[in-house]
């Protein structure tokens, strides 16, 4: 069977890639591959050696060969290009009063597809615009709208972690996250703590979230009066990683009990004296409590000339 290649655009836009006529490839190296319409190149990034599903999915399509050089001089010519397209288009949008930001234009290898990025709060009919771009570029045009996740994702960036933000560096579908990941972790809800660089909830929010909830159902709820071999006490935080509770005597002194150790002496929980949960002056908002919205999944609000009439996506040929 053809190797599997997982190869990766602009905008960290990755896909996966069968070596079908088994060309001898390399790490980073730049291939032409078979794109929907005509072909376009990337970088190879990761040779699969694990099976992949692709049964929900579209079949992988074809690595069709390296590049050579005059195919990447030739490409850094069409990148060239796109900045001159995202003034145009800026104007263009500002003509046609469309309420709608450009973020990114992505030009095709073979030049038979200009690709604009824009994020916008409603849907956006921009059908003579589309009609204005190919009249203009003679070539096959698309606009896409993305929501902020994306958006982020295709500018790039660095998280408050001092991290590349993991959008850009691994992430391929975004996940539903709300505040109650934030809480089973007992961390701040204060807004600037737990966004991310688009204004969301932070995806790494989501890694370490089952495992906090798996082991506290092993251990009484914080605040619980408790008996152990070390004494008794009051159960103040659970170490998730350690899988120990930590717990405060009589005397304040903290001592560290597993869960088979502990007793519970008093079910009604105690109030416990510690620090209050860090506030904003943001409140936290009904946006917060559920990101399970359009923008956070992999679809995102995308809108493709295909979601319009035939004339939406116009060839200029």
């Amino acid at each position: 069977m053809a190797e599997l290649y997982l190869v990766e655009f602009k905008g960290s836009r990755r896909e996966f890639f069968y070596n079908t006529y088994y060309h001898s490839l390399k790490l980073t190296e730049f291939v032409i591959i078979q794109a929907e319409q005509g072909e376009d190149m990337g970088q190879i990034t990761r040779k699969i050696e694990t099976e992949v599903d692709f049964s929900k999915s579209s079949r992988p399509r074809s690595i069709l060969r390296t590049a050579g050089e005059e195919d990447i001089v030739e490409f850094e010519e069409f990148k060239k290009k796109e900045s001159d397209h995202q003034n145009e288009i800026d104007t263009l949008v500002k003509s046609h009063k469309l309420e709608m930001k450009v973020v990114d234009v992505e030009c095709q290898f073979d030049g038979s597809k200009i690709t604009y990025f824009f994020t916008a709060d409603h849907r956006v009919d921009f059908r003579a615009l589309v009609r204005d771009l190919a009249s203009r570029h003679r070539t096959r045009i698309e606009l896409r709208q993305i929501g902020v996740r994306d958006e982020a994702r295709r500018v790039g960036g660095y998280g408050i972690c001092g991290r590349e933000q993991c959008c850009t560096a691994h992430i391929r579908d975004f996940e539903p996250i709300s505040t109650q990941h934030a809480r089973d972790q007992d961390l701040s809800l204060n807004p600037s703590k737990i966004s991310g660089n688009c204004g969301r909830l932070l995806c790494c929010l989501r890694y370490e979230a089952a495992q906090y909830v798996e082991v506290k159902k092993n251990f009484p709820p914080i605040g619980t009066r408790v008996t152990s071999p070390q004494g008794d006490g009051v159960i103040e935080r659970i170490d998730i990683f350690r899988e120990e509770a930590v717990v405060m005597n009589e005397d304040r002194v903290f001592m560290k009990v597993p869960a088979a150790d502990l007793t519970v002496l008093d079910k009604k929980a105690r109030a416990v004296n510690r620090p209050a949960p860090e506030q904003n002056n943001k409140p936290t908002t009904n946006e917060d409590e559920s990101e399970n919205r359009p923008e956070n999944n992999n679809q995102e609000n995308d809108v493709s000339t295909e979601d319009f009439d035939d004339t939406d996506k116009t060839s200029g040929e």
